[in-house]
């Protein structure tokens, strides 16, 4: 299992499974039985997602069935700042997805937009509640409730404002949409030249578009190297060292995202990367002050 060192010292596997739109009990309960079974062992949630609390009890019962531990496996969760809400509320929210994922810590937690719910993205006040929400974060590491800290669908603005202010805890993570279509050279610079991991959502498009999957180009690289077209967009991810998340609900879609070792030769790769035509699947944080 692949993983990366963190800034802050932890290990980061890879490749995680994403629940984004994955509710539902049973669901989740049979989806992570067959990640676990496949070799996943980062599991990817949200406090938006409203399925932290299903995720926690399916581990609870799971890991003992594949003879893991809680530190064997890696949790990823998020939230999104609320306008009026102060560090403790926030703290407070971070506390409810450890009661809720049955946990004494989370590994990474993410703020999930740089905008705030309940005012416009181009109020200035967005700057100031990603202050204080990184400031309660913070707290949380501090205590050892999160493990690391990071962010997500933060632009280099967004960045280079919160590295301007973030004292003496630097974000571990920066989690954004990226795939052929979509893709920022010059935040994968910014990252890497401040040691911040590069996580990408939406390799495979969206679960309602399928441009990208369908693509003739990856379609023909996929003929070629004898993997389907999945595969090959989230391999063109991991080869560049950037993190991938995909979701599945399948047992052949769960097993075929996580084999991924094998390699695309360097003129794919290149081809690959020149599809790039600013075609979004998700929300656009540019908008965000």
């Amino acid at each position: 299992n692949l993983t990366y060192k963190l800034n802050s010292g932890h290990n980061i596997p890879l490749i995680g499974l994403g629940t984004f739109q994955i509710h539902g009990e049973q669901l989740i309960h049979n989806v992570l039985d067959l990640a676990l079974k496949a070799g996943y062992r980062h599991i990817d949630t949200a406090v938006v997602y409203r399925n932290e609390h299903h995720i926690g009890k399916a581990l609870k019962e799971l890991l003992p069935k594949y003879n893991l531990k809680r530190e064997d496996i890696f949790i990823t969760s998020k939230l999104i700042a609320q306008a009026n809400q102060n560090e403790k509320h926030v703290e407070s929210l971070i506390r409810e997805s450890l009661v809720n994922l049955q946990t004494d810590y989370i590994d990474l937690y993410l703020i999930h937009w740089p905008g705030v719910s309940g005012i416009p993205v181009s109020h200035p006040d967005n700057i100031k509640y990603r202050r204080s929400t990184w400031e309660a974060f913070k707290k949380l590491y501090a205590e050892g409730k999160c493990r690391s800290i990071g962010v997500s669908n933060y632009t280099v603005k967004h960045l280079n404002e919160l590295l301007t202010n973030c004292g003496d805890v630097r974000p571990a993570v920066n989690q954004v949409e990226w795939h052929p279509h979509y893709y920022q050279p010059e935040l994968l610079e910014l990252c890497r030249n401040e040691n911040i991991f590069l996580q990408a959502y939406s390799s495979l498009g969206s679960s309602n578009y399928s441009n990208l999957r369908h693509d003739p180009i990856v379609v023909k690289i996929a003929t070629k190297l004898g993997k389907s077209t999945s595969q090959i967009l989230l391999r063109w991810a991991l080869q560049q060292n950037i993190g991938i998340i995909p979701k599945a609900r399948s047992q052949a879609h769960i097993e075929e995202n996580f084999d991924l070792s094998f390699h695309i030769p360097n003129e794919d790769m290149q081809t690959l990367n020149n599809m790039r035509n600013d075609e979004k699947y998700a929300w656009n944080p540019n908008s965000v002050i």
